[in-house]
């Protein structure tokens, strides 16, 4: 079956309502007749859409992880951060981004250091989770993360893992891209958008020939100047960047960049450590600077 198939969109408005209630409910049994009623409310959603309503590509899904419980715990945490501070600067993204939360040692995921360094005085909330893909970030955003806040910028980086186990195409995962970003337009109307290509890795061909594809319409898109640059209020702008050269050495992956083989059992390299995550930081940081209205941090 190809994977560039459009998927109808289940029934969004009583799945998420359903969800949002199994999400604040502290009994289990509650959560799970709520985990299985909302299953049967997407798949009765998406049988009338299949007679002919609207369909979407199967990355630009809004669609939860609430039966699992760590995702179901950040996410709760992180609805009661975006509450309890101001905030100017959020990161959207998944494990690359939750990253920034880790602390060493060893040094090659001590990360907390260099976000305090870049980010600590800049009312920044990180919104990475691990695993998650474009439709994950969606289902996130709708569902309060975006809620009562108005920063000044937000960095995107997601996309690694529609090409995981998925394995979703070039053009469905551009879609799921642009979805996050039209949602971003939608509801943060005036917040500017730092959108990051997917990075480098050394999984397969397939993965490094999709991550190249996505990165080209991206680039080509989100150009300077372009009818996709601005926001649909005329005041957010979206900047493009590919970091991919940070992570190369003679035209190859550099693994050396990446923790991943540090792991017991070792990974295929997908996860910058945390000093390739620095380098990251200070290539973003002019760009990321103007966005605030702030003077660039020295290097």
């Amino acid at each position: 079956m190809s994977t560039d198939r459009i998927l109808p969109h289940p029934a969004p408005n009583a799945a998420a309502k359903l969800e949002r209630a199994m999400a604040q409910s502290a009994d289990p049994k509650i959560h799970r007749g709520a985990v299985t009623l909302t299953r049967r409310l997407a798949l009765a959603g998406a049988a009338a859409l299949l007679m002919g309503a609207d369909r979407v590509p199967v990355a630009a899904i809004p669609r939860s992880r609430l039966d699992t419980s760590w995702w179901r715990n950040r996410h709760q945490e992180k609805l009661a951060e975006l509450r309890e501070r101001r905030v100017d600067l959020i990161w959207l993204g998944d494990s690359i981004t939750q990253d920034w939360e880790k602390q060493g040692p060893p040094d090659w995921q001590d990360f907390a250091p260099v976000w305090q360094r870049f980010y600590g005085d800049r009312n920044a909330v990180n919104l990475g989770f691990r695993g998650d893909n474009t439709g994950h970030l969606l289902w996130r955003m709708q569902n309060g993360e975006l809620d009562g806040i108005h920063p000044k910028a937000a960095v995107v980086l997601i996309g690694a893992n529609n090409l995981g186990r998925v394995r979703w195409s070039a053009p469905q995962t551009v879609a799921g891209i642009v979805a996050v970003v039209d949602e971003l337009h939608r509801r943060l109307p005036a917040t500017h958008v730092l959108l990051l290509g997917i990075l480098p890795s050394v999984r397969s061909k397939y993965v490094t020939r999709t991550s190249n594809a996505v990165n080209r319409e991206l680039a080509a898109r989100y150009a300077p100047g372009g009818e996709d640059s601005v926001g649909q209020a005329g005041t957010g702008q979206v900047t493009f960047m590919d970091l991919a050269p940070l992570f190369l050495r003679d035209g190859q992956v550099d693994r050396t960049q990446f923790y991943d083989d540090q792991l017991d059992p070792p990974d295929p390299p997908l996860h910058p450590t945390a000093q390739a995550q620095a380098r990251m930081a200070e290539a973003i940081e002019p760009t990321l600077a103007a966005m605030l209205g702030d003077r660039p941090k020295p290097m």
